[in-house]
């Protein structure tokens, strides 16, 4: 699959962060049971590449991916974990570079036009919009539909439930980045089905 079929699969990627690899498989099995199949697993902790590779073996109907990416050195330990596309909260150009080598789906983050224009010459035209709120939110999305009328965005950083919906009118954007579906709350209960059914309540935000 290349990002943007990927990002149409979901409404909501749910950013992932899991302190704990025997959450990983139940975690992705309730978000997938509630219409939710790609998962953002962040390199936010030292379990996540484990995280993933024990997803990518027990839960198929994932489409397994990993966040957090800023450094070239993490890319080939990430695709060997089995991930199926990354993502970046930056668009640094020896990354970049680095990723397109490898044709590995990949979702680079902006927050400005020039970051945008720069991710662009370098083959991109699927973005992480981040931090999207203090980027400027759906009013930033909508000026830069303007002159960018080939690019489809993932808007993270403060959406919610309340708010995805209003990204998710916009043409320009073809999911939405969030971790309202998957609480640490929840998580740490191994509240699975209360994580199913935000998961259902995300999936339905666009049909």
């Amino acid at each position: 699959m290349n990002i943007l079929d990927i990002m149409r699969a979901s409404p909501v990627m749910p950013v992932l962060v899991i302190e704990q690899v025997s959450q990983a498989v139940p975690l992705a099995r309730a978000l997938v049971a509630g219409g939710i199949r790609v998962l953002e697993v962040t390199l936010r902790t030292a379990t996540a590449l484990e995280c993933v590779r024990a997803i990518v073996r027990e839960v198929p109907d994932a489409i397994t991916g990993v966040g957090t990416i800023t450094q070239t050195d993490q890319l080939d330990a990430v695709m060997a974990a089995g991930a199926a596309f990354g993502v970046s909260p930056g668009s640094g150009e020896v990354l970049l570079r680095s990723v397109r080598q490898r044709g590995f789906p990949f979702l680079p983050g902006v927050m400005t036009p020039t970051e945008v224009m720069g991710a662009y010459d370098l083959g991109f035209r699927a973005m992480k919009l981040f931090p999207a709120q203090q980027a400027g939110g759906l009013g930033m999305l909508k000026a830069l539909a303007g002159p960018f009328q080939d690019i489809e965005f993932c808007p993270t950083g403060g959406v919610d439930a309340k708010t995805a919906p209003e990204f998710l009118a916009l043409a320009n954007v073809g999911c939405v980045g969030g971790s309202w579906v998957a609480p640490k709350s929840l998580v740490d209960k191994g509240d699975w089905q209360g994580i199913t059914e935000l998961a259902r309540a995300a999936s339905a935000l666009r049909k």
